[in-house]
C-alpha cells in the first residue's frame, strides 16, 4: 500500500478534528433512549451544499459527490441524522462508527477499514474529499439499514432511515433493564438556590431501583451557566439503565451566596467547611453583641488542674468550703504506675457535718484528653438532679469521692456541686491506695495551668438578639471581653486567675430572639465540647474534634417565634479557647 505523504496526513487530521469538533454546551440536548422511533428523511444534492433533513433546509460543509461512478455521502452528517455514533478518537487517530449491528473503525493513516473486526480496503468504502470523510452510499445504506434512491435528472439522493428501537427486556434472563429518568421542579434556578430533583426512574419488572449513580448533581450552583446532570440506575439484579442526561440552567440572579447557603439551608448540627479566605473575609472580626453580665458568687469554685500531669503521689489541691461549693479537677497520670484519684473531705468543726451533692459530671479514665473534658461537661450540663448525702463526724476525714484506677497517660475530669452545713476541707489526692492517711501526703508543687479557689462559679449574660441585622458574635474565653475570674490559691498563698474560666457555667439568655442561626467558631485551637440550648444537649462537633481550620458548626436555629433562647456552656477540659458564638440573621429563605 502506498503511504500518504506526511504533509497530507497532517492536513487531513486537522480537517478531521474540525469536522468532529465538540458542540457548545448550550447545544447539548437532553438525552433519553427513545421507546419508539420514526422515519428520518434526507435529501442530498450532488456537489451542492444544500440539503434537507426532515423537510428543514441545512447547509453541508461536505456535499454529496460522485467518484468513479459511485455516489459518496458525508459520513458525519448522515450519522448524526440517523442517531449513529460517528466520532474521531484523538489517541488512536481513527474514526469510530457504531450502528445497531456493526462496529466500524476507519484508519485513515493506514487506509484501512475494520467492520466487526474484519478488514476491508479503504478505497472500497470511503474517500477523503476536501478534508472530509465521505462514505460510499451503497455501503453506508447496508450497514446503517437505510434505503435510498437516486434521481439522475435532479442529481439528487433521497435517503430514508427508520431506526429500530432497542428494547430493554432480555428474554435470556427474563428481566428488563431499569429506566433512569428525572426532571427539575422548574426550568431554571438562581445562583445559590436549592435545586429540586424529581426522580422519575422506574423498573418495568416492579422490583424497585437499588442504586442511583449521579454525575454533576449538586444541592445548589454558584456560577451561572448550563450544567449537564446525568443519572444511571441499577435494579436488584445489577442490571443498569441507559444513562439519562438533562441540562440544568443557572441564571445570573443570586438567591444565596456560597457563604450564606449552608447557614440558611443546612440543619442544626451540620458542619460548615471553611477556608482562611472565607473566615478572614466574613467571620473573623464580626461586631460583638452587647451583653449585660451578672455573676453568681453564692458557690465557691475549687479548681484542681496543677500539676495537670502529675509525676508523683501527693495532694494536688486543698481548700475549704462552707455552704455551697463546686469541686473541679482535671488531671493526667504522668507516672509509670497505676494510681487512684480521690477527693477527701475533712470535718473542720466540733460537730457532725452533712455534705449534700446536688449535681455531678464524671467520666471514666481515658487517654483522650478532649473526650474526658467533653463527656464530663455533658454529664454536668445534663443536671440530672441527685440528692446524695454524707455525714462526717467531728474532726474526721472521709473519702468523699474516689475515681476508678487510672493507668499511665490516662486522665480524668470531674465536677461536683456540694452543699455543706459546716466547714469542710476538701483535698484532691492521688495515691496507690486511698485512705484517710492520704491526707498526710505531701503538697504537690504548682507547675502551670490553673489551681485555686474562685468566688464566681456561674455567670449570666443577657443579650438582645431580637433586632440585630448583621452577623454578630459573643466571645468566650479570650480574657479580655470575657475576663478570667480572679481567685486565691491557699497552697501558694497568692492571688491567681482562672485562665479559661474552667468549671464556670455560662448562662446566655435572650428574650424574643429573631430568626437566626447560632454557630460555634473555635478560634483558640482544638475544640470538643457540649452546649445546652433550650434544654437540649448539642455536641460540637458531633464526633471527633474541630478547629477554625476545619470550619464552623450550626448549634441552633430560631424561627423568630420563640419566647426566649437559653444557652448553657462550660469550657471543656482539654479544649483550647477562645471560641466565638456567631449569631447569623436569617429570613424567609432559610429552611
Amino acid at each position: 500500500m502506498k503511504p500518504l505523504k506526511k504533509e497530507w496526513v497532517v492536513l487531513l487530521v486537522m480537517a478531521m478534528l474540525l469536522s468532529f469538533g465538540i458542540a457548545p454546551l448550550a447545544s447539548a440536548a437532553e438525552k433519553e433512549a427513545p421507546m419508539a422511533s420514526g422515519t428520518t428523511y434526507v435529501l442530498l444534492y450532488i456537489d451542492k451544499p444544500d440539503a434537507f433533513l426532515n423537510g428543514k433546509q441545512v447547509k453541508l460543509d461536505a456535499p454529496a459527490t460522485i467518484l468513479k461512478d459511485k455516489t459518496f455521502v458525508p459520513a458525519k452528517f448522515l450519522g448524526d441524522a440517523f442517531g449513529m455514533k460517528v466520532e474521531w478518537n484523538d489517541k488512536t487517530r481513527q474514526i469510530n462508527m457504531e450502528t445497531p449491528t456493526h462496529n466500524i473503525m476507519i484508519d485513515i493513516d493506514n487506509k484501512s477499514v475494520w467492520i466487526n473486526g474484519y478488514w476491508m480496503k479503504f478505497d472500497d468504502v470511503a474517500a477523503i474529499v476536501n478534508g472530509r470523510l465521505m462514505i460510499k452510499l451503497t455501503w453506508l445504506a447496508d450497514y446503517m439499514g437505510a434505503k435510498y434512491t437516486y434521481n439522475n435528472e435532479l442529481r439528487r439522493v433521497e435517503v430514508l432511515h427508520v431506526k429500530t428501537p432497542t428494547g430493554i427486556y432480555d428474554p435470556n434472563r427474563g428481566n428488563s433493564n431499569p429506566v433512569a429518568k428525572f426532571t427539575f421542579a422548574k426550568p431554571s434556578y438562581k445562583i445559590g438556590e436549592p435545586v429540586k430533583y424529581v426522580d422519575l426512574s422506574y423498573d418495568p419488572d416492579a422490583e424497585g431501583i437499588q442504586r442511583y449513580e449521579w454525575t454533576g448533581k449538586q444541592e445548589a450552583f454558584f456560577t451561572p451557566g448550563t450544567y449537564p446532570i446525568t443519572l444511571t440506575v441499577s435494579d436488584i439484579h445489577g442490571n443498569k439503565s441507559e444513562t439519562y442526561t438533562r441540562n440544568l440552567v443557572i441564571t445570573n440572579e443570586t438567591y444565596l451566596s456560597a457563604i450564606e447557603y449552608p447557614i440558611f439551608m443546612k440543619p442544626v448540627g451540620s458542619f460548615i467547611k471553611t477556608d482562611w479566605s472565607m473566615l478572614w473575609g466574613a467571620f473573623w472580626e464580626l461586631p460583638q453583641l452587647p451583653k449585660t453580665v451578672s455573676e453568681d458568687r453564692s458557690r465557691k469554685l475549687l479548681v484542681s488542674d496543677s500539676p495537670e500531669t502529675f509525676t508523683e503521689r501527693g495532694i494536688l489541691y486543698q481548700d475549704e468550703v462552707e455552704g455551697k461549693g463546686r469541686l473541679y479537677a482535671d488531671h493526667v497520670n504522668g507516672t509509670k504506675e497505676k494510681l487512684s484519684l480521690a477527693i477527701l473531705a475533712k470535718n473542720m468543726t466540733d460537730k457532725p457535718i452533712t455534705i449534700k451533692t446536688t449535681n455531678k459530671g464524671e467520666v471514666w479514665p481515658s487517654v483522650y484528653a478532649n473526650l474526658i473534658g467533653s463527656e464530663a461537661t455533658v454529664d454536668f450540663l445534663m443536671n440530672d438532679q441527685i440528692n446524695d448525702t454524707m455525714t462526717i463526724p467531728a474532726h474526721q476525714t472521709f473519702i468523699y469521692k474516689q475515681m476508678p484506677d487510672f493507668y499511665p497517660d490516662q486522665g480524668v475530669n470531674l465536677f461536683y456541686d456540694v452543699e455543706t452545713d459546716g466547714k469542710v476541707q476538701f483535698s484532691f489526692v492521688v495515691d496507690r491506695e486511698i485512705s484517710q492517711n492520704s491526707q498526710t501526703l505531701p503538697l504537690l508543687a504548682f507547675n502551670g495551668h490553673v489551681r485555686g479557689s474562685f468566688p464566681v462559679s456561674e455567670m449570666t449574660w443577657k443579650i438582645d438578639a431580637s433586632s440585630f441585622t448583621q452577623p454578630s458574635r459573643l466571645v468566650i474565653g479570650d480574657g479580655i471581653t470575657d475576663p478570667f475570674q480572679p481567685g486565691y490559691d491557699p497552697m501558694r498563698k497568692k492571688e491567681v486567675k482562672n485562665d479559661g474560666n474552667y468549671g464556670v457555667i455560662y448562662k446566655i439568655h435572650a428574650d424574643k430572639p429573631r430568626k437566626m442561626a447560632v454557630m460555634i467558631l473555635p478560634k483558640g485551637g482544638v475544640y470538643k465540647g457540649p452546649f445546652k440550648i433550650n434544654g437540649d444537649i448539642r455536641l460540637a462537633p458531633e464526633s471527633g474534634v474541630m478547629t477554625a481550620f476545619d470550619g464552623m458548626q450550626i448549634l441552633a436555629k430560631t424561627t423568630g417565634k420563640e419566647d426566649s433562647l437559653d444557652i448553657e456552656f462550660s469550657p471543656p477540659a482539654g479544649s483550647a479557647l477562645p471560641i466565638d458564638l456567631i449569631f447569623y440573621p436569617l429570613d424567609e429563605r432559610a429552611e
